[in-house]
């Protein structure tokens, strides 16, 4: 996929990205990049982690948005500066442009999770709400650009935005000076164009891979002229773009290696197994470097990698649900469904074999009444806590030894 990019004059350069560095170093976090030893063991890859997720915003979007605000005349300071975005790009740009003393707009779609609104609205800046899509909230902040002369500040397609995310590769480089591979997460594709420019001018070859999630397959598309349909509810959702920008594609075309997708389970799979192995809270965009490396072990098997982390912020109650999921998986966590008699002593019986067995439980439902057994049976459904598959297998043999039917039930 990648040319030589002395080809073609791209818009943004090295000297770009490292005069974006010294712009912007002193007021973002210099975030670490460390290496995984235990990620590193389950993949054959030597994995390096960057934890952009521990910006004050949970995410690099600061980087850019910090980038193009340090640039804009006085004028345009005073007048005041607009974006559209119902995540990180709105935070990092408000929280920015409080800082600095820029007015801040951010238009968002009226079906913005009311915490989105509050944490944008928690920076100063005006939060306005505006149709039931992105695409509807877009067109109306570039309305108000035009009616009050603010300066449009664009999520990705922008130079400015561009060279400033490309410092998160800076420093990660300049850490482990030694990464072969780069696996970055393409949304609308500001942070790989940024990063392939540091990795073309390291003084070695540096593979870059972008990752996108296989129900927004947008970049992919673009690239490789297939018409994959991009719609559906992913767990990446900021990296869930419909269509990348024009800039950041011409230099995705230029310089990327490859892109490749990667399914819900992967970007499950891999925000859970961060939360666990690096106690780190990532949301399933910032995940998407680890599923790939989790979904393609071969491919970059033996390779030093490295990975940005690029945010953390996830809702609460579906970073619950993802870890419930994942211990369903395993083996962890069951509902196991039990037919017995309806008489003293059945679910006694049956709880002796859970005892037996070391295996916790955690509820019990009786079925009575909706069921196609004889008025004197029922089942019973079981959640139930084991130390991994094997135990809960174990679990089923003994209860179907036992002589009750036993199956599970609602498996993730």
């Amino acid at each position: 996929m990648a040319s030589n990019p002395a080809a073609t004059a791209l818009p943004v350069s090295i000297d770009d990205v490292r005069a974006a560095h010294v712009r912007i170093r002193d007021a973002i976090v210099r975030t670490p990049t460390l290496i995984s030893k235990t990620l590193s063991e389950m993949t054959g890859a030597k994995v390096y982690l960057k934890f952009e997720n521990l910006q004050f915003t949970a995410a690099y979007k600061e980087r850019g948005a910090l980038n193009t605000l340090l640039q804009l005349s006085p004028e345009a300071r005073a007048k005041g500066v607009i974006a559209a975005s119902a995540g990180n790009h709105a935070q990092g740009l408000a929280y920015h442009a409080n800082r600095l003393g820029i007015p801040a707009t951010i238009v968002m779609p009226r079906t913005t999770p009311t915490v989105k609104v509050m944490q944008t609205e928690g920076h100063k800046a005006n939060v306005v709400l505006e149709g039931e899509t992105f695409d509807a909230a877009y067109a109306h902040a570039r309305v108000l650009e035009a009616q009050r002369d603010f300066t449009f500040v664009h999520p990705f397609d922008d130079p400015r935005v561009i060279a400033g995310q490309g410092t998160a590769a800076v420093e990660m480089l300049e850490d482990v000076p030694g990464l072969d591979t780069l696996l970055i997460p393409i949304g609308g594709g500001g942070l790989i164009s940024g990063t392939s420019i540091v990795a073309r001018a390291a003084d070695h070859a540096i593979e870059v891979v972008g990752v996108q999630a296989e129900l927004f397959p947008s970049m992919y598309n673009r690239i490789n002229g297939t018409d994959l349909p991009c719609a559906g509810d992913t767990l990446a959702e900021g990296i869930a773009v419909k269509e990348p920008g024009g800039i950041t594609a011409r230099m995705v075309a230029e310089l990327v290696d490859d892109i490749v997708l990667v399914g819900e389970r992967n970007l499950e799979e891999a925000v859970s197994l961060l939360l666990q192995i690096e106690k780190t809270v990532v949301e399933g965009a910032g995940a998407a470097g680890l599923a790939a490396l989790m979904a393609y072990p071969e491919r970059f098997k033996g390779r030093t990698v490295g990975i940005i982390l690029c945010g953390g912020n996830i809702d609460t109650r579906l970073l619950a649900n993802v870890l419930l999921r994942d211990l369903a998986r395993s083996g962890r966590l069951a509902r196991l469904r039990v037919r017995m008699q309806d008489q003293p002593g059945a679910l006694y019986n049956v709880a002796r074999i859970f005892d037996a067995q070391r295996v916790n439980i955690i509820e019990v439902y009786h079925q009575r009444i909706f069921t196609s057994l004889p008025a004197k049976g029922l089942f019973t459904e079981i959640e139930c806590e084991a130390r991994d598959r094997d135990h809960l297998n174990r679990l089923i043999a003994a209860l179907r030894d036992g002589g009750y039917e036993t199956s599970m039930v609602e498996q993730a």
